[in-house]
């Protein structure tokens, strides 16, 4: 419900932003090209009664950079409002600033808090519209998107376990260790979120021309993350609609794959947790009672530590060879029966040696 609430708002809306600013836009282009053409006849005029007339003792150095400073300052205003400076051809059409598109686009990166600030409101009421439509939109938009994040980690999550029968490394690792299966999802939600970024960053390369696909995908990457330099924004008018969709999308797995990442690192904390307390216990009672440790009572402390925290590595070919098991049951074995073989007549200062291979943290 939500997310139809949220749709339906952002497509009532959004084309407010375009109604309030696109007049003001227009008068301003409009002031700023005539004031371009009076500025640039004024420039050739005085140059010209200057060269017919030097009766004043003024440099012709200094006049010159009198009358083109203030020529620059009208030719920056007139570039910055998007105006194309061809004067011999009459000026080329305005480009529309605040076009249907344009403001579909504005309205998302103000929702998702993208914010690039290639187009800004710059009139009173567009910036008060602004104002409470972000203070309504953001937490509604925020709230729906870390929904649908916690919906598709799920909907992983279960997808996942009904997959069929995985690689070998991959199978013998979810069998001997479910932590390390679901920090395997989790590797693959990451990797499935830099294949959606190459994939928008090739989109992008075909329709923006001067794009190249790194340039791409720095920006499929900074908008993701809500960053929002705003130093590369796609300038097609015709392909708004496609790139609000694709961030909406992109938004939407982002939050899915930090959602995914989160559970695993709670559950590793909760490992950790669970480690701590039988851990500490074992290490103070061989600090404080020296001979007289319950040995009964240590020999199950540490198989339970040597349990939770075991994990099989990682290699080039496999999970864990059956060499590298053997021996490691071996060592524990070996620990294990040097505390609990019995003390010798003449007993030695407790020295007692407790292999950590490799927590899932």
């Amino acid at each position: 419900m939500s997310i139809l609430y949220m749709y339906t708002h952002y497509l009532a809306t959004s084309t407010f932003p375009g109604a309030l600013e696109y007049p003001a836009e227009l008068a301003k282009q409009e002031y700023l090209r005539d004031r371009l053409l009076t500025e640039r006849w004024n420039l050739i005029r005085l140059v010209s009664d200057y060269n017919m007339n030097r009766t004043e003792e003024v440099s012709l150095e200094k006049f010159l950079s009198d009358q083109l400073a203030v020529y620059e300052k009208v030719l920056e205003e007139a570039s910055g409002s998007g105006i194309a400076l061809e004067i011999e051809r009459n000026f080329p059409p305005l480009e529309e600033k605040w076009s249907i598109l344009q403001a579909v686009f504005f309205s998302s990166t103000v929702l998702t808090t993208i914010g690039y600030g290639n187009i800004v409101p710059e009139t009173f009421w567009g910036r008060l519209f602004c104002i409470a439509y972000a203070l309504i939109g953001i937490p509604l938009t925020l709230t729906v998107i870390a929904d649908l994040g916690r919906v598709f980690a799920t909907v992983v999550s279960i997808v996942a376990k009904r997959l069929p029968t995985m690689p070998k490394c991959c199978s013998r690792l979810s069998e001997t260790n479910p932590a390390g299966q679901r920090s395997l999802y989790a590797f693959w939600a990451v990797c499935f979120l830099f294949v959606y970024l190459s994939a928008g960053a090739g989109l992008f390369k075909m329709w923006e021309d001067d794009w190249s696909f790194y340039d791409g995908f720095y920006f499929c990457f900074i908008t993701m993350t809500t960053i929002g330099f705003g130093d590369l924004v796609p300038k097609r008018p015709k392909y708004m609609l496609l790139c609000t969709l694709y961030i909406l999308i992109g938004l939407a797995l982002t939050s899915t794959i930090i959602e995914l990442v989160r559970r695993q690192y709670a559950r590793s904390w909760q490992q950790l947790r669970a480690l701590s307390g039988p851990l500490a216990d074992t290490l103070r009672r061989l600090g404080d009672a020296g001979r007289g440790v319950d040995v009964s009572a240590l020999h199950n402390d540490l198989r339970k530590v040597l349990t939770i925290v075991t994990m099989p590595r990682f290699s080039g070919r496999d999970a864990l060879g059956e060499k590298s098991k053997l021996e490691w049951e071996a060592a524990v074995e070996a620990a294990i029966r040097d505390i609990t073989s019995p003390m010798t007549s003449q007993p030695k200062p407790p020295i007692v040696q407790i292999v950590i291979y490799e927590s899932s943290v």
